[in-house]
């Protein structure tokens, strides 16, 4: 895939020389849905950014004046193709939270899925206690399509006994996002 450029932001695929800033926020997420990502080192930063450097679905955002990689997206890899639908999300470096960059990401990859590939809708899967997250959902036009009571346990109690949490989807089809077009 080519580069996406925003005003401020390049996506890209993965590559060499990414592990440091990938490893800036993998090593202790602060989403549950992210915890199974925690990476340990920069040896296994290394590894993830081989592996996602071969995933067609897997942006890097970047600064567009340094290059520095300040999060991630995914979107179309893997997608329902007879149905035009693809999952997509994002993982933004808390230290460049409420900056707009997470915004401008996505609006600039629903734009690239709904024009450039496509697709007919785009969901979004967002636990009830990430409120950043469901708001840019929102943000973005997303409509909040059902709460999924007890769907899915990222964490364990003391006891070892799964912690459950309750997810949200969103979802937006490309007339809402591009009304004009037919």
């Amino acid at each position: 895939m080519n580069p996406i450029e925003t005003d401020r932001l390049i996506l890209r695929p993965f590559r060499e020389g990414d592990a440091e800033g990938l490893f800036a926020y993998l090593r202790a997420p602060t989403a549950s849905c992210f915890f199974s990502l925690r990476l340990a080192d920069l040896a296994a930063a290394e590894a993830e950014v081989a592996k996602r450097a071969q995933d067609d679905g897997a942006l890097a955002i970047c600064l567009k004046e340094t290059g520095q990689v300040i999060g991630d997206l995914f979107g179309g890899a893997g997608a329902h193709e007879e149905d035009e639908t693809a999952s997509v999300g994002w993982h933004l470096n808390p230290c460049f939270g409420g900056q707009g960059y997470a915004f401008e990401a996505a609006r600039a990859l629903f734009d690239h899925l709904f024009r450039d590939r496509g697709f007919r809708r785009l969901y979004a899967y967002v636990e009830d206690h990430n409120t950043p997250s469901w708001r840019l959902c929102e943000k973005l036009g997303m409509r909040r399509e059902g709460v999924f009571v007890e769907f899915v346990s990222f964490t364990r109690d003391d006891a070892g006994n799964p912690i459950y949490e309750n997810t949200m989807q969103y979802a937006i089809l490309r007339r809402e996002w591009m009304p004009d077009a037919t």
